[in-house]
């Protein structure tokens, strides 16, 4: 319908409901000279204002002009005013209550403060109103308070009862800001016992009065208490509409003297009954807004604990209760869960700011959720991690719907402060039977799947097989960093110590050893070595960490034992290869330094040779900006990549490590022992000195000090031993 149509019609349906009131007022009119017991249009006409706005007010008074005509007759002299009271009063009782925000009406706040208005209206109405009857000689002086107190009551009775439920009955604008799916109330067979029970207390209370006594108005109790269950269980319109029947009624029943209810003639019984009505009105009304307002808080809680407030999809945990009835039933049909996960983030965030990686990812988030069917379902598990479930979907499907995914956040752009960010992302897929899988094991082999994908590169998909050996060696690998978080958490990582022996008689003087790490099993008790551990802790990026830990512990064993400190020439430390690449590691090293009693000079950092030479300018800057400090370096494992002899003069270290491979096979290899006098050779060439790794037996020692190698570490002098132990200190033991 054409808007100024729909104008029309909606004026149409007031003005008929308001005059419909009015005339119901005139019926319980004892005279003309009577003000009416109970006024519905005054709720009409500001539940219309209120709806429609200020514009749509000139219904007021033409609909009083109407009910005068046609079923009210008064003195002429009196419809102006009658026509003034009812227009200014609901004017004034909308513009007070328009100064509150009307996006929800079903507050406890708002209807407190629309009981105010509503007092507003009635009080200029009855101040207006009474003032004209007496100028039109309809009442005398001294009638004129019990007049203006009815008139008042009256007003405020149409405006508590009739006003809530036209508000959310009449079409327009929105009432309340949420509404509820019927779900969230009771089911439709207890609508229909409340709907009898309503009926059945009118009933009860017309056949109650009719058998007379004079409590008989007691019986309002019924259709009360009929109230106040569906303020509790119902929408909040059930309320409101059985507030505005109960009213209607009672106030018939009370105007008209039946059913055994006398009629209410004297001034003061009809102010204690309206009194009473407008309480009866209101208080199952504010209880309907308060049960409202707290599904609305309870629905707001329910939200944020299940919707990810980033980009509006499910969580990890709305996630995960939605899988299990689906992984419960039982159905032939395949399905898939995909682990993303975009690839590079951290410089988004770093370059651009988190706020521009924020951006992208709801935007990426948008992208993905335009791939889905209708029947899949996403979630956003983590920073930049979502999880999608995709129905009927072989392996080969799930793989081509997810690179359709990959390619469209592979040509996503989003502008961010005149620059155009974009990214890629790896996907994890594992196919199941509903029925025959464990969401907790799925999403694991689909995070596997997922870090193998970021493994060979990212932007591609890799799908999980449930007996591939090399999904088997990344769950390992994963128990294997749990257990590496645990023992830094709680500070279970051991350091022993290694003597670096002086093979020449003109070697430096002092104590030169190398701190090894041990994790201790404190499930088993072992002392587990570096080859066990290591290697996990390096592919999901915890050298770093363990590096920083060491050399904290490490230094901190130093200062807190000066005497042998004091003893020391060279304590070296291995460093991984995350941390050349780590740009905060040379700041902590050296804010540790300088908190540090231990001289730096005698603190020599090893590196291995694969390391440094993968990216050797990032290294040699490295070793550069650490040497500043004072601090020296070592080359380890050298000799396992011969070509490396090219980087030597790049790279700028004090010692290097003959790898102990070499070492071992001196005796029984002509080759091994020319790779070690060649290292040698070229170590004192370059002006460094050399040490050989491994060195097990007296013959090897022997060899290696007629070839002139500077040092040698093994077992031939000594096994690796705690620290405290190596030293010859006695700790306290914990108690």
């Amino acid at each position: 319908m054409p808007a100024p149509y729909r104008r029309i019609a909606t004026v149409l349906v007031l003005l008929v409901l308001y005059v419909a009131g009015g005339a119901y007022s005139s019926l319980l009119r004892g005279g003309p000279d009577e003000v009416a017991l109970f006024w519905p249009a005054a709720g009409v006409g500001l539940a219309g204002v209120l709806r429609y706005g200020l514009r749509m007010a000139w219904f007021v008074p033409l609909g009083t002009l109407l009910v005068h005509l046609l079923f009210e007759p008064v003195p002429r002299t009196f419809i102006p005013w009658s026509m003034a009271s009812n227009f200014l009063g609901v004017l004034a009782g909308a513009w007070l209550m328009r100064r509150q925000p009307m996006d929800d009406l079903l507050t406890v706040r708002f209807g407190l403060h629309a009981l105010g208005g509503s007092l507003v209206l009635a009080t200029v109405s009855a101040c207006i109103g009474t003032a004209g009857m007496l100028q039109a000689g309809m009442i005398l002086t001294e009638q004129l308070p019990a007049a203006a107190g009815r008139w008042l009551l009256g007003d405020l009775l149409g405006a508590t009862s009739i006003a809530p439920a036209l508000m959310l009955l009449l079409p327009g604008r929105a009432g309340q800001r949420r509404r509820f799916p019927d779900s969230d109330y009771a089911s439709e067979s207890e609508r229909l016992a409340w709907n009898i029970a309503l009926m059945a207390s009118y009933l009860l209370m017309a056949w109650g009065g009719s058998l007379g006594g004079n409590y008989a108005l007691g019986l309002v109790a019924l259709p009360l208490g009929v109230m106040v269950w569906s303020a509790v269980r119902l929408p909040p319109r059930f309320t409101a509409i059985a507030s505005a029947l109960t009213m209607l009624l009672i106030a018939g029943l009370a105007g008209f003297g039946t059913a055994g209810y006398p009629r209410a003639t004297d001034p003061l019984d009809s102010l204690y009954l309206l009194v009473f009505l407008v309480e009866v009105a209101a208080l199952p009304l504010m209880l309907a807004f308060a049960m409202h307002q707290q599904r609305v808080a309870a629905g707001v809680l329910k939200h944020r604990a299940n919707i990810d407030p980033l980009t509006g999809m499910e969580n990890r945990n709305a996630f995960e209760e939605g899988m299990r009835p689906v992984l419960s039933q039982t159905s032939t049909l395949p399905m898939a869960l995909a682990y993303l996960d975009l690839d590079h983030l951290k410089l988004i965030n770093d370059t651009a700011s988190h706020a521009a990686g924020d951006q992208l990812i709801r935007g990426v988030a948008g992208v993905i959720s335009a791939h889905l069917r209708p029947e899949d379902r996403v979630a956003r598990t983590g920073g930049d991690e979502f999880a999608l479930l995709l129905h009927n979907c072989t392996p080969m499907v799930a793989e081509d719907r997810m690179r359709a995914v990959l390619r469209a956040i592979e040509g996503y752009r989003c502008g961010w402060n005149g620059q155009m960010l974009g990214t890629t992302a790896s996907v994890g897929i594992v196919t199941f039977l509903p029925g025959q899988a464990d969401y907790a094991q799925l999403l694991s082999q689909a995070d596997a799947a997922c870090f193998t994908a970021k493994e060979q590169g990212g932007n591609r998909v890799c799908l999980a097989s449930l007996d591939a050996g090399e999904l088997l060696d990344r769950t390992a690998a994963m128990r294997w960093v749990v257990r590496i978080r645990e023992a830094l958490e709680k500070n279970t990582l051991a350091l022993y110590c290694q003597s670096i022996v002086p093979l020449q008689s003109d070697a430096e003087t002092g104590r030169h050893f190398e701190v090894l790490v041990r994790l201790h099993d404190p499930r088993t008790g072992e002392r587990l070595e570096p080859a066990q551990f290591m290697p996990a802790a390096e592919r999901f990026r915890l050298g770093t960490r363990i590096d920083r830990e060491v050399i904290s512990r490490t230094l901190g064993w130093l200062e807190s034992h000066p005497e042998a400190a004091a003893t020391v020439e060279s304590c070296c430390i291995n460093l991984s290869g995350e941390a050349v690449i780590d740009e905060g590691f040379i700041g902590f090293v050296a804010e540790r330094l300088r908190r540090s009693s231990f001289p730096a000079s005698h603190l020599c950092f090893e590196l291995t040779e694969t390391s440094a030479v993968r990216d050797l300018a990032r290294a040699q800057r490295f070793i550069n900006q650490l040497r500043e400090l004072g601090c020296r370096f070592a080359l380890d494992d050298f000799g396992t990549g011969f070509c490396s002899f090219n980087y030597l003069r790049a790279l700028d270290v004090d010692y290097f490590k003959i790898d102990g491979s070499f070492v071992r096979d001196m005796h029984s290899s002509p080759m091994a022992e020319a790779v070690v006098r060649s290292i040698n050779e070229i170590a004192h060439v370059l002006d460094k000195k050399s040490i050989a790794e491994h060195t097990e037996t007296e013959s090897q020692r022997q060899a290696l000090k007629a070839l002139g190698v500077d040092f040698a570490q093994g077992y031939a002098f000594d096994a690796p031993r705690p620290m405290a132990e190596y030293f010859g200190v006695q700790e306290e033991t914990k108690p």
